[in-house]
């Protein structure tokens, strides 16, 4: 399969965070500091925590430029992807790079593991947003759900958290990820809300898995039982439960309006390397034609570019690298 002109680049995609998303991904596949068991990228293939310059930062600047001045509609640039962000050294030159090129303001969603390293911190400082996760609330449940690093234990990630919170002057938004077990143990959900206090995040985003896991482990939490500790999280939690239909997402913005275009396989292409994706979850993102989409898809299965798999009763496409 032909990747096309852009290697880190992909999207916009719709997101119910961040309205029309531009996403930019600097870290090889599944290489990450986490190996969550409700990734829906599969199993992590390079548990590490040293940082590295995995890709050519002036070939990522020259791609992003090329497609802004495309005249692409995007709320945010994205810093995300198959992997852990924040483990690309040259992270802060990336964004410095973005602020220079555009007005669009620089999202990050990243893991948090490593936030308690001052060059981690230091390579984030001019993001206009930080997307930190936080998936447990006790060593015991951190192990579980997040597999971590050996080097990364609970308390040193959780003061990351709360250390990058004190430097970082942009928006802080902390997004929670609950599964049914955590959700439903009344010790965790009290440490959750004391932790909360301790990173005082801008914003706290609660939800659960939207997908069955590969190996199926990850259990969603209820809709109920999260509108349930949104309330002991503070006034600034709010459930961002995904719907069942791709195309009802919650979408804020600008470009959130934006009439559907075509998109080529390529484009597809890449938003499968990064998410597994049903036909509604690719137009959804895309913003394209279902129809369109699925011709695309198609065709990509002739050439075995990508694959189907049925998780839960519904296809999913992945794609094969």
């Amino acid at each position: 399969m032909e990747h096309g002109d852009f290697k880190y680049v992909f999207g916009p995609v719709v997101s119910r965070r961040l309205g029309r998303s531009l996403g930019v991904d600097v870290v090889p596949f599944k290489t990450c500091t986490y190996d969550c068991i409700y990734c829906q990228l599969g199993r992590t293939t390079c548990l590490t925590l040293e940082r590295g310059d995995f890709v050519p930062l002036d070939e990522v600047i020259a791609e992003l430029k090329r497609k802004i001045e495309s005249g692409v509609a995007a709320d945010y640039i994205t810093i995300a992807g198959s992997g852990e962000p924040t483990l690309y050294s040259r992270l802060g030159e990336l964004i410095h790079g973005i602020k220079k090129l555009t007005t669009i303001p620089v999202a990050v969603l990243t893991n948090g593991s490593l936030l308690w390293d001052a060059d981690v911190q230091k390579s984030l400082l001019e993001a206009d947003v930080v997307i930190p996760s936080l998936d447990a609330s006790t060593p015991e449940s951190y192990r579980t759900v997040n597999r971590p690093c050996a080097d990364i234990p609970f308390d040193k990630m959780i003061g990351g958290l709360v250390a990058f919170r004190e430097r970082f002057g942009g928006q802080y938004w902390l997004e929670v990820l609950l599964l049914q077990d955590v959700a439903e143990n009344e010790n965790e959900v009290e440490r959750l809300a004391g932790q909360v206090a301790r990173i005082r995040p801008d914003r706290v985003q609660l939800h659960t898995v939207a997908r069955p896991s590969p190996g199926g482990e990850a259990r969603p939490a209820t809709r109920e039982c999260l509108e349930r500790i949104a309330l002991r999280l503070g006034p600034n939690a709010k459930v961002v439960m995904p719907s069942n239909d791709a195309h009802s997402l919650d979408a804020t913005g600008p470009a959130a309006e934006a009439p559907l275009h075509e998109v080529s396989e390529t484009d597809i292409f890449n938003l499968l390397l990064r998410h597994p994706c049903t036909v509604a979850d690719i137009a959804a993102g895309l913003h394209a034609d279902t129809t369109a989409v699925q011709r695309s898809l198609d065709a990509l299965l002739i050439r075995q570019a990508v694959r189907k798999e049925n998780r839960n009763g519904e296809t999913f496409y992945l794609a094969l690298i």
